[in-house]
């Protein structure tokens, strides 16, 4: 009974191919949260996958729901000592839309394929394949110790992929049930496929639709241009002057004053690398005299997701009425998301822009968290990792992307752990959604002796 016979079990279940088929069974369920006619397969997910997995571990499990939920939740618990620590686990169920016909030949998002070093499927690492991991590295210690050595509670949800909707209610109603020592959870890419990454915390996220509604129909651009506005050229200027040519944000209030010096030194040196299907970084664009690190852990990025005026696949000869423009701020810890909109308005105003109207695109908006690096269960986590891989894991104060860990984190009370199973190159969002094999084998052993070691460490962890 070993801490190395507990990795080498988690990477048998590799070797043998049980993980495997675990895990293919788990893609070929149709999961897609934006699709209304999944609903069912959201509870199937929980009901047949999720909830068997959970009770042969020797969890008590209690689907919830909320009203502004898109599904059902799962709430699973293994109370072993109330004396002991309680590690709270997180994944999602639902995945973004399979786009069937879009995958390369002899592929599809609802099989599990491999194709040399890489499965390929929907879920594979977004995020079926990430919590899959951790509940097979559970098993593991499990099965080798006995015990895991400390409490477990795990919480998955079906909505991720549209804002996890109710979540942040459920929690606050459930903050007692739900309370824990420190959330250890999987989501999100690696900093590299080889190299093990541990994060923090995320960027937050809001969705922002700028639109310009100039008139009812179109005109005649022969007969009524250089008399009447045209809305895409002055939504056109509205963004240029919210975001430079070289992606620049030049509203001081939607980014930080500065970058902590603590986020600096855990940035210091790091290489973001997409790897081989991933574009290369491109240096001249972003905030300038930062580092790729810290322009995309450290700062924030203001996008343009789809720009529309007139009927771009069948153009005719006529200014538009209205052109809209769907935006999204990404943003870190010290920037307030309550001001965002707010600041845009009173800056198009200045601009001689005001007849841009700009709203929040939906609710859901998700906060920028981040943990402190100095935290003690940072350091932990990263020597148990380390023991594992033999490779110094790279530690990112927060993810480039969104993720719901101010749940967590704020109304929780969480410090939060995030372990990632994926890394850039991935096509998560994308047609041929994939993970290398060798990255799923590492992070089995590496949340094997990650849990073991919490159990070893026993009450010393208890916050």
């Amino acid at each position: 009974m070993s801490r190395n016979s507990a990795v080498a079990h988690a990477h048998a279940a590799f070797d043998g191919g049980a993980f495997r088929e675990v895990l293919a069974r788990r893609l070929s369920i149709p999961t897609e949260s934006q699709n209304p006619e999944r609903a069912a397969d959201l509870a199937r997910y929980l009901s047949d996958e999720m909830i068997p997995e959970f009770a042969s571990l020797g969890f008590a499990c209690t689907v919830l729901t909320h009203p502004k939920g898109k599904g059902p939740f799962l709430f699973a618990e293994r109370i072993e000592d109330p004396a002991l620590p309680t590690v709270l686990g997180y994944g999602h169920g639902d995945v973004i839309r399979g786009m069937d016909e879009a995958w390369k030949s002899g592929t599809g998002p609802w099989t599990l394929t491999e194709v040399g070093d890489r499965w390929y499927g929907r879920g594979v690492v977004d995020n079926k394949g990430q919590h899959s991991i951790n509940l097979a590295a559970l098993r593991a210690v499990l099965e080798t110790r006995g015990r895991l050595g400390f409490n477990a509670k795990y919480l998955i949800e079906t909505g991720e992929e549209v804002g996890s909707p109710g979540l942040k209610e459920l929690c606050a109603e459930h903050r007692e049930r739900f309370r824990a020592d420190m959330l250890i959870a999987s989501d999100g890419p690696r900093l590299s496929a080889e190299r093990p990454t541990v994060f923090l915390g995320a960027r937050g996220g809001i969705s922002l639709d700028l639109a310009i509604e100039a008139r009812e129909g179109g005109h005649h651009s022969g007969n009524w241009g250089g008399l009447i506005s045209n809305p895409a050229i002055r939504l056109a200027h509205a963004i240029a002057s919210i975001v430079g040519p070289t992606g620049q944000i030049r509203l001081p209030e939607l980014v930080p004053s500065e970058i902590p010096a603590a986020v600096r030194a855990a940035l210091k040196d790091l290489e973001v690398d997409g790897g081989e299907d991933g574009p290369a970084v491109e240096p001249w664009w972003g905030e300038p005299g930062l580092t790729p690190a810290e322009r995309v852990f450290g700062w924030c990025n203001f996008e343009v997701l789809a720009f529309e005026a007139g009927n771009p696949q069948a153009p005719v000869n006529a200014i538009p009425p209205r052109a809209r423009a769907r935006c999204q701020l990404r943003f870190v810890v010290g920037v307030d998301p309550e001001g965002v909109v707010p600041a845009l308005r009173r800056h198009l105003a200045r601009q001689g822009l005001s007849d841009v109207k700009v709203e929040k695109a939906r609710d859901e908006v998700f906060a920028a968290t981040r943990l402190d690096p100095d935290h003690p269960y940072v350091g932990f986590t990263l020597a148990s990792i380390e023991r594992t891989t033999g490779k110094t894991p790279a530690l990112l104060p927060n993810l480039g992307g969104a993720l719901p860990n101010d749940i967590f984190a704020e109304i929780l009370g969480l410090p939060t752990i995030w372990v990632p199973h994926s890394y850039p190159g991935c096509s998560q969002h994308a047609p041929n959604e994939h993970v290398p094999k060798a990255l799923v084998r590492e992070a089995l052993g590496l949340m094997a002796g990650l849990y073991w070691d919490i159990g070893e460490a026993g009450a010393r962890l208890k916050g």
